[in-house]
């Protein structure tokens, strides 16, 4: 019976040992099939992914001149895990000669998850960026004693040019918000936070690759896994062709030095941007490297406001430059005829005085040299009030209306939202609802509102879109939408103006005359060039008047169109316009020959708070 009893035991033993085996072979499946964690570990023990950043796009001016570039630099990275407790932080401080305050400091940092959100004990962390190859030799040669650490190689923007920062922009360490914008980018990431490298930042930053590396038991590197057959290669990003002319633009800085106010250049027939500048600036250096965040905050905290593209952002009064599309305007709706003519007091004249004494009556071609007030102020009531008289006539409200929408086809009162020119600002071409709220729907009339005829109420403009106007006017009657990438595809992008072809003949006529008889007439190109331009004095409740000047040459077959606005330094004939014709001899001659003007207008300051920013 006992024996019995045992003998029956040795099938349930038999039977538990069956099923402990298969148990063992369940689990080993799952483990090395179903469940790759394990794979996983030893992956994260024996290899390490590392990041490959692609090499940024480069940027070159339209004559092929080498605008921005990539110099070397390193970043020191550390895997909190493979640190472990005995870390030899004193060692390492010291290679790096920066203090232990400094290393706690920043490792404290990097493990808070509400300002790294990424952060994990396995994953390499960014530790210091932005270093130079002199900066790592001391750890390069030591790293072996620094579990977890490890350099890597990346790049960052260099330029041969102290020009164009402002439309060039910068590069910058990512933020949280971008990166739950976009899952490209990860803590440490650099993006164009500015300008051309903000516009074009994904086909400027190409596609990182990652390289896996073999490390023993101690973590170093023994080389590539799988001799690099599991590596994947950057893409580098794409280069880019501005439009810019980067001699035209440093000359463009250069007359603009000790003074507030920008410059735009356009070739009329494709609508590219030869220069745009705006003073006070910077060399785009100084937003590079380790200093970027000091000299940042020195530019954003400056008064004279660096920071603002005046050439895009910047919104003035367009003075008497306006008088060119209030011409055009009133030629188009009928109130006026080129040989009409108004009477002209001069500075006795009512409602609106005239800036000085010279022939009445005067026809649309004089007025335009002479830039006379009056006349235009006859011209846009007549506009105006051509169907009818007063406050509470239907017929005025609509031929204001009229009046706003001829301005808009111009480009005015609003961005170019098909352009690649970043932070435009609208400008203004005051609506009816506007003058409503003023006066009461009953309470404004074209003698309300007489100062918009001289462009002095309340239409606003940039200068890029002053520039616009005078390509506009150049073209008789169409622009291509002002952008900075030379590019064919742009040329597409054609805006037709209300106004006919045949009234810009005119208007062309009395701003050639305005740089042989008017206010330009100092400032006449050499070579017998012969140019067209409109002078501009606005009135600024700030302080001093701004001066502005719009133009094109040559005047019979345009090239160059050009807005000048120089703040607070008086007269435009005195200031804007020598900087726009400059600037047109040097583009159109590829030189400067009136040296004694360009070096008396460079030279003189008339703010000695607009300075560029350097080193």
């Amino acid at each position: 019976m006992l024996n019995d009893q045992y003998y029956n035991r040795r099938f349930v033993i038999s039977a538990i040992a069956v099923i402990i085996v298969v148990l063992f072979i369940i689990r080993l499946f799952f483990v090395q099939v179903v469940d790759d964690s394990a794979i996983e570990q030893a992956d994260k023990m024996s290899l390490l992914r590392q990041t490959v950043y692609a090499p940024r796009g480069l940027i070159y001016d339209r004559n092929g001149e080498l605008l921005v570039y990539n110099q070397p630099i390193y970043e020191i990275t550390m895997s909190y895990r493979e640190m472990g407790n005995t870390f030899d932080t004193a060692a390492f401080c010291y290679s790096l000669h920066i203090s232990r305050e400094t290393f706690e400091q920043r490792t404290a940092e990097i493990a808070d998850r509400s300002k790294n959100p990424g952060f994990s004990r396995d994953v390499p962390q960014i530790f210091m960026t932005q270093l130079a190859a002199e900066d790592i030799a001391p750890l390069q040669e030591s790293l072996d004693k620094f579990p977890g650490i490890t350099i890597r190689k990346r790049t960052l923007r260099d330029y041969p040019y102290a020009s164009a920062a402002q439309v060039l922009g910068s590069i910058g360490e990512v933020n949280k918000r971008d990166i739950e914008a976009d899952n490209y980018y990860h803590s440490g990431d650099y993006s164009g936070r500015e300008g051309i490298e903000r516009t074009y930042e994904r086909v400027l930053r190409g596609e990182n690759g990652v390289e896996v590396l073999l490390r023993d038991n101690r973590g170093r590197i023994q080389g590539h896994y799988n001799n690099g057959l599991d590596d994947l290669p950057p893409v580098a990003g794409e280069n880019l062709t501005l439009t810019l002319d980067i001699r035209l633009q440093m000359l463009a800085e250069e007359l603009l030095q000790g003074k507030v106010g920008s410059v735009v250049a356009i070739e009329p027939a494709t609508g590219e941007v030869l220069c745009m500048a705006s003073n006070p600036t910077w060399d785009p250096k100084i937003l590079v490297g380790r200093q970027r965040s000091v000299n940042y905050m020195q530019l954003l905290n400056d008064k004279t406001k660096p920071l603002m593209n005046r050439a895009t952002q910047a919104q003035y009064s367009p003075g008497s430059t306006f008088k060119t599309l209030q011409a055009l305007i009133c030629l188009q709706e009928g109130a006026i005829t080129t040989t009409k003519q108004y009477p002209c007091s001069g500075p006795g004249s009512t409602p609106i005085k005239c800036t000085h004494h010279h022939g009445s009556p005067v026809t649309l071609i004089g007025a335009i040299e002479q830039s006379c007030n009056p006349y235009f102020w006859c011209a846009y009531r007549d506009m105006l009030e051509k169907d009818g008289y007063g406050k509470n006539n239907e017929h005025f409200r609509h031929r204001y209306q009229l009046w706003c929408d001829d301005a808009r086809s111009f480009g005015l009162g609003s961005r170019f939202d098909d352009s690649d020119i970043s932070e435009q600002s609208t400008g203004k071409i005051p609506s009816p609802e506007l003058y409503d709220r003023y006066y009461g729907k009953t309470g404004w009339r074209a003698l309300t509102i007489r100062s918009n005829a001289i462009g002095q109420g309340e239409v606003l403009v940039t200068p890029l879109q002053l520039a616009n106007l005078a390509a506009t006017i150049a073209n008789e009657g169409y622009y291509i939408t002002p952008h900075l990438l030379r590019h064919d595809s742009m040329r597409t992008h054609i805006h037709q103006t209300v106004v006919e072809p045949r009234y810009f003949v005119p208007v062309k006529q009395g701003m050639t005359r305005v740089m042989t008889h008017g206010t330009g007439r100092h400032n006449a190109l050499p070579d017998s060039i012969a140019s067209a331009g409109k002078t501009g004095t606005v009135q600024n409740k700030g302080g001093r008047d701004h001066a502005i000047f719009i133009g094109f040459a040559p005047a019979d077959n345009p090239q160059i169109a050009i807005a000048v606005v120089v703040e607070n330094a008086g007269f435009g004939a005195t200031w804007a316009a020598p900087i726009a014709t400059l600037l047109e001899e040097q583009y159109l001659l590829g030189t400067v020959k009136r040296q004694d003007k360009k070096n008396q207008i460079a030279s003189t300051v008339l703010n000695p708070n607009a300075k560029k920013f350097t080193h």
